[in-house]
């Protein structure tokens, strides 16, 4: 914690990472990608939302350098690359339980 208390560079990498996060859609869909790597028809599926929404928040996600795609097949399997997400979304889940 002293690292983020001292060092702006650190902090401020830390606070993209929260800003690319810190959507409703978007923290959802960090969460499926958490539990396995899933093309953009099966998050919209599961999310119940348009694929095309899907695919501009996983842009975003993607600019950032949190997820990232693998062609499998003719579809983009989306992954996470940043493996520390997987621990921010455990500290989130039990923030707000």
């Amino acid at each position: 914690m002293e690292d983020l208390a001292s060092n702006m560079s650190h902090s401020a990498h830390v606070a993209e990472i929260l800003k690319a996060v810190a959507h409703p859609l978007r923290i959802r869909i960090v969460a499926l990608l958490c539990q396995k790597e899933e093309h953009v028809n099966g998050l919209a599926d599961k999310l119940g939302v348009n694929q095309a929404i899907v695919s501009q928040q996983l842009q975003i996600l993607r600019m950032r350098r949190l997820v990232g795609a693998t062609r499998v097949g003719g579809f983009a399997h989306y992954r996470i690359l940043e493996p520390q997400l997987r621990n921010l979304m455990k500290c989130m889940e039990n923030c707000s339980a």
